[in-house]
């Protein structure tokens, strides 16, 4: 079941104004037998009640006993995953689509494995349980050593790791405090929208105790209310901003999700009459077919005549952004503070002051919507300067594929019921140029394109098409991912497989991390070829549905896509495309080039 936590736009409220997640049990709190009284119990139910239906997990010895009580829960499923990065990572993807997500490892060896895609996690603001078990409860305050640690009798090394990519951090040892401490996790989880780490002893989770006698309650969280008089404050100190400049933009920012003002941001830009525009990180958070959508802003390359409207704007009101030397091209943006109003989740700055806090971003904008006056000359000019795109020329007969002829049939492939995924590389670029239709772009609960900008770890997509494929199963997922990604967590298309999910990848094979090679290449950047389609064919073996095919040209595409969406349309569809090592987009050309100069700035003198 969804709760709605963690996507565009929150869930609905209480009339006390609290949210409550539901749950797929009684709510009345029913007895427990006295076999089934138990923490692995709890735990299960817990994450059945917050909307979790799949656990993406890693067996090992002191998470075994755990593994059994969650696939005990009648709401719950395990899903093996190959490696703990790719079970965090699955847990991120599905976290993007359900609002919550969660992954079960083991002591030390993988919880340091999975500790990367928690970092990326926290990065995007994704609520995350990450489940570790721990060790013997008896072996906590003795000098023993423990397999999978360092040789060290110091249980804490995992605990520190965790601490600065997490929220919150709970270790079960002992049944008293059980039951407080995996509530006050989980429900810090989604009420700060952050990760959350739980070690429970791997002798605890069949315990029976008193404390879990009766099937859990079902949260009831009290949303952070606005300041009302701040509120008032802050709406009229814009508004006085706003109404005296001539053509003011607005501009979405990824803490959008966090925030769950996607509907307020929507209702702004209808009464205000702005242009409006998305940071590459919030694409998919708002419909791209709003009547006065421009498309990416991302500074010099931005879509098409996007960033001369915006830097030359009067005022621009910026929702939810984050302003790093990705997204602003190495720093190379054309904004000014003093023409800027920057509304965060909790708080509104207005040029350059004056600031208000206790601002929840959802009042704000609804407020604001109320109050602006109306002003389209903005996306007056932008309509007097636009010129479209062209297409790419067409393609001789048997010529070598293009990148841009890929995108280009990739974009007709869209519908209402798809989802995208873009791997870090290239693939940013071409993909933030695709126009997202109804549907695949801004929903109730949860946008439907996703990339990891702010960490922009390499080989995340993988993982995170297995979590988000099976968090969104009304969806067919495409993915596009480099080459050089895939060789970091291929093996868990194994597990899409085993999971019968039908999502199409494209492996844009071009033989290296083209990405760093448009930031500074060397020998470094080239990899070593595989032969992709074997790779799959190999990890099918027969089981499951799973399609595969190498495309070199147009026509061999054409075909290739006919196939995938029409007779093989309930397999998972994998094809490999091989471009030219040099064929990028032009925006990562000037992209690439501008993050190196930011990179190679020479120190500061001393």
């Amino acid at each position: 079941m969804d709760t709605g936590i963690g996507a565009v736009d929150g869930p609905k409220a209480a009339p006390s104004g609290a949210l409550a997640c539901p749950a797929t049990f009684p709510a009345s709190s029913s007895p427990a037998s006295s076999a089934e009284a138990t923490m692995g119990r709890h735990l299960a139910r817990r994450l059945v009640q917050v909307g979790v239906s799949d656990v993406f997990a890693v067996p090992g010895d002191f998470n075994l006993t755990l593994l059994d009580h969650l696939i005990a829960e009648p709401g719950l499923r395990l899903i093996g995953c190959c490696n703990e990065l790719n079970a965090g990572y699955a847990a991120d993807g599905y976290a993007r689509a359900k609002g919550v997500g969660a992954c079960a490892v083991t002591f030390t060896v993988g919880g340091l494995s999975v500790l990367n895609a928690i970092a990326g996690a926290y990065s995007e603001n994704l609520p995350l349980i990450c489940i570790v078990g721990g060790p013997n409860s008896n072996d906590y305050g003795t000098n023993r050593i423990l397999h999978h640690t360092i040789g060290l009798p110091d249980f804490t090394q995992e605990l520190r790791a965790f601490q600065t990519v997490t929220c919150y951090q709970a270790v079960v040892n002992n049944l008293d405090d059980a039951h407080e401490q995996i509530d006050k996790a989980i429900s810090t989880a989604l009420k700060e929208s952050k990760p959350v780490y739980i070690s429970v002893s791997c002798n605890l989770p069949g315990v029976s105790h008193p404390t879990f006698s009766r099937d859990p309650v079902p949260y009831f969280l009290s949303p952070r209310m606005s300041n009302q008089m701040g509120l008032e404050a802050a709406v009229e100190a814009t508004v006085q901003f706003l109404d005296k400049s001539v053509k003011p933009v607005m501009v979405a920012g990824p803490k959008l999700r966090v925030a769950k003002a996607g509907a307020a941001f929507a209702e702004l830009a209808d009464a205000s009459g702005y242009a409006v525009a998305t940071m590459p990180s919030a694409k998919g958070m708002v419909a791209e077919t709003l009547p006065r959508f421009l498309g990416t802003y991302w500074g010099a390359v931005s879509m098409a005549f996007c960033a001369e409207i915006v830097e030359s704007a009067d005022a621009y009101l910026f929702a939810g952004p984050i302003f790093n030397d990705y997204s602003s091209v190495g720093y190379s943006f054309l904004l000014k503070k003093e023409k800027a109003v920057i509304v965060q989740p909790d708080r509104v700055t207005v040029g350059n002051g004056p600031a208000f806090g206790c601002i929840m971003m959802k009042d704000f904008l609804s407020a604001l919507a109320q109050r602006v006056t109306k002003n389209t000359t903005a996306y007056e000019n932008y309509k007097r300067i636009f010129v479209p795109d062209g297409e790419p020329p067409e393609s001789e007969p048997g010529e070598p594929l293009r990148v841009n002829v890929l995108f280009k049939h990739v974009q007709k492939m869209l519908t209402g019921h798809s989802a995208v995924i873009a791997e870090t590389g290239d693939s940013w670029f071409n993909c933030q140029k695709l126009k997202l239709p109804d549907g695949c772009g801004l929903v109730v609960r949860a946008s439907r394109y996703e990339f990891q900008m702010q960490y922009g770890s390499i080989g995340w997509s993988v993982g995170a098409l297995l979590g988000y494929a099976q968090g969104s199963k009304d969806k067919r997922v495409i993915a596009c991912i480099g080459d050089g990604s895939f060789q970091v967590t291929a093996q868990d298309v194994s597990t899409m497989l085993r999971c019968e999910q039908n999502s199409i990848i494209f492996l844009i094979n071009n033989g290296g991390y083209t990405i760093e090679v448009e930031i500074h290449d060397g020998p470094y950047n080239v990899i070593k070829n595989w032969n992709y389609t074997g790779l799959v064919d190999a990890i099918h073996n027969g089981e499951g549905k799973c399609w595969t095919a190498k495309v070199t040209c147009e026509e061999e595409l054409t075909a290739a896509i006919e196939t995938a969406t029409g007779e093989k349309q309930d397999c998972l569809c994998f094809i490999e495309v091989i471009a030219h090592k040099d064929d990028t987009s032009k925006e990562l050309l000037e992209w690439g080039s501008r993050v190196s100069a930011a990179n190679s700035r020479p120190p500061n003198p001393q």
